[in-house]
């Protein structure tokens, strides 16, 4: 349950940055490569020996890191066309309804059951999940731009999904932190060579602030990774039980800082869909 609620907390961090990076104007990607970057530092300090590094290439998860850090930080670049095309509601819809693939997936690939009364849970979940993240202004129904929503809703099932495969047949206990550490250098070196290809394209100048954002967003970003696997080493619960909770909770914890601490406005659709989370909760945890 620790490692849950670390996993939880470190995951929602980063959505809080998010906000506070688009109120200061900091430029994304360039905070982006930045986060990567002292992900892996800060990973590298707590490695116990150093000299793993030398033989990651003989790791059975090297390739699985490898397309791990990829997918990371391309979601994300799509994540960012979402938002600025379909606004934040969407992309949070997209992203968080996304649980129904690792929980699929659960149950094809681990022989996970799912009862009725679980079933019922999730399905419960998904709904609150789309009543907690509406805005009173309601979802934007244009078709115009529902390829990017897709595309993050696919990312953040196959993030998940990977991580719970790589976790159950590679990764060994021991390797949780040097596997953590090897994704967010992968994901540094692509988020390298996107902004050298961008700054070909165009100029963009380097910013303190965004240098500063991206070391506050790097700490947190690493811990969520590593908080996740160890999560899902723990075997406290069922896969299809455990992504439900970690993302109805992530959902919930959000929306409370952003009514707390940015004066966000919730509807009674929000609060419908935080009663829908608790119920969901309760069930997919206690039967």
């Amino acid at each position: 349950m620790l490692y849950l609620f670390l996993s939880i907390l470190f995951n929602t961090l980063p959505f809080v940055l998010f906000k506070l990076f688009a109120k200061y104007n900091i430029d994304i990607l360039q905070a982006l490569v930045v986060n990567y970057l002292i992900a892996f530092l800060v990973g590298f300090l707590f490695l116990e020996d150093s000299t793993s590094l030398i033989k990651i290439d003989n790791q059975s998860w090297f390739v699985g890191s490898i397309c791990l850090g990829v997918i990371f930080i391309v979601n994300f670049y799509f994540t960012t066309l979402a938002t600025q095309r379909n606004g934040i509601s969407v992309v949070t819809v997209a992203s968080k309804m996304s649980v129904i693939i690792p929980v699929a997936l659960g149950v094809f690939l681990y022989n996970e059951s799912l009862g009725p009364i679980k079933i019922i849970a999730i399905g419960i979940a998904l709904l609150a999940i789309y009543f907690t993240s509406l805005k009173e202004s309601g979802i934007s129904r244009s078709t115009n731009y529902l390829l990017y929503p897709i595309l993050v809703f696919f990312g953040a099932g196959i993030i998940d999904s990977s991580l719970k495969y790589l976790q159950t047949f590679y990764i060994k206990a021991e390797e949780i932190q040097l596997f953590s550490t090897l994704t967010f250098l992968f994901a540094f070196f692509v988020g390298m060579v996107a902004m050298v290809y961008k700054s070909i394209n165009e100029t963009t100048a380097i910013r303190g602030k965004n240098i500063i954002g991206g070391i506050i967003l790097g700490i947190p970003n690493y811990f969520a990774l590593y908080f996740m696997v160890k999560m899902l080493d723990a075997k406290a619960f069922q896969s299809a039980t455990l992504f439900t909770i970690h993302n109805i909770a992530i959902v919930i914890v959000s929306t409370f800082v952003g009514i707390l601490f940015f004066k966000e406005t919730i509807s009674k659709r929000n609060v419908f869909g935080i009663g829908l989370a608790l119920l969901a909760l309760f069930l997919v945890t206690y039967y």
